[in-house]
């Protein structure tokens, strides 16, 4: 069981964070408008792994992404902006016969709406040098993207069966969404599948409705544990998160005092809370830390700012160590 009050243990190996799945294009809206009659859009790095790492990379951990993008100028943006960033895109794969992913949405000062376009994001191969990579890492990350197609999905299960092997931390964004699914298929059961192989899970909870139908937050904590969760995280927006390990649920209050864009909110809780976890910090404080990068980000539009690094925010918005 996961101790509030003590540190993850984690592997003592290279990198800190690998990051596994979609690396895309969001286009975001100029103006705030929910029914997509603005004229405007501007590019954006995104994909919500990728996003992580990037943010990771900047609150001062080491991460590595793997994903895929396609043989054309919006992939090379991709790449060229994780160089950029120093991170490693040696495991960024080229789809020569698939165009770059891109999520269409509208900026938004609550749930953003996206529109999908999806192409070489999953056709992500698990390759001896993934494989290399993985070994090295001490904590992994997926969301419902990855899984949610062929052949992809094939990678991330022989992703989550080798780092359990290697006694690897594996967090799961179970960010379900009937659109990312072919037809036919379902997709609920299976991400109900992976939740027992996993050790944390971050819903929020517009996804825990989405694949367990309206409930209330203490019923969606319960639910994520029973299929096997150790960790369970549920962000509720304007009213923080209750977070529980089976034996105790602990409340966090929202440290945002500002809301520009919601978009990339839990990528950057995702990366402050791997940030803080990677330097020793205990999971209490950790969580925290998530919150304040969430907060943060909030403050401007777009799931990628410029982030200081996690020391810098700590001080920002008075956490004290316990």
């Amino acid at each position: 069981m996961y101790n509030f009050d003590h540190p993850i243990e984690l592997q003592n190996n290279s990198n800190d964070l690998l990051v596994a799945g979609e690396i895309l294009i969001d286009m975001i809206s100029a103006d705030y408008n929910d029914n997509f009659t603005c004229h405007t859009y501007h590019r954006f790095f995104g994909g919500s792994p990728s996003n992580i790492a990037m943010n990771a990379k900047k609150l001062g951990i080491r991460p590595v992404v793997a994903s895929a993008v396609g043989e054309d100028g919006l992939g090379a943006f991709l790449i060229n902006e994780l160089n950029n960033a120093g991170i490693n895109t040696s495991y960024v794969q080229r789809a020569a016969d698939y165009s770059t992913s891109m999520v269409v949405v509208t900026k938004s000062q609550s749930t953003p709406i996206p529109v999908f376009y999806r192409g070489a994001d999953y056709h992500l191969s698990y390759t001896a040098e993934l494989a290399e990579a993985l070994k090295n890492s001490k904590v992994v990350h997926f969301s419902c993207w990855p899984i949610s197609r062929r052949p992809a999905r094939d990678t991330i299960e022989k992703i989550i069966a080798a780092a359990k092997m290697n006694r690897l931390l594996v967090c799961f964004d179970p960010n379900y969404h009937p659109m990312l699914w072919e037809d036919g298929e379902d997709g609920v059961r299976y991400v109900k599948s992976l939740i027992g192989k996993v050790d944390i899970v971050k819903p929020s909870e517009d996804d825990a409705e989405r694949l367990f139908g309206k409930q209330t937050p203490e019923r969606y904590l319960e639910t994520f544990l029973k299929l096997g969760a150790k960790l369970v995280i549920l962000t509720l927006g304007k009213d923080g998160a209750l977070v529980s390990n089976g034996a105790e649920t602990v409340r966090f209050s929202t440290l945002a005092t500002k809301v520009a864009d919601t978009t990339g909110a839990g990528d950057a809780f995702w990366s402050g809370f791997y940030a803080a976890a990677v330097k020793g910090y205990t999971i209490r404080q950790a969580l925290t830390l998530g919150f304040a990068v969430s907060a943060y980000k909030l403050k401007y539009t777009g799931a990628i700012v410029d982030l200081p690094r996690l020391e810098v925010i700590k001080d920002m918005y008075g956490l004290r160590e316990e």
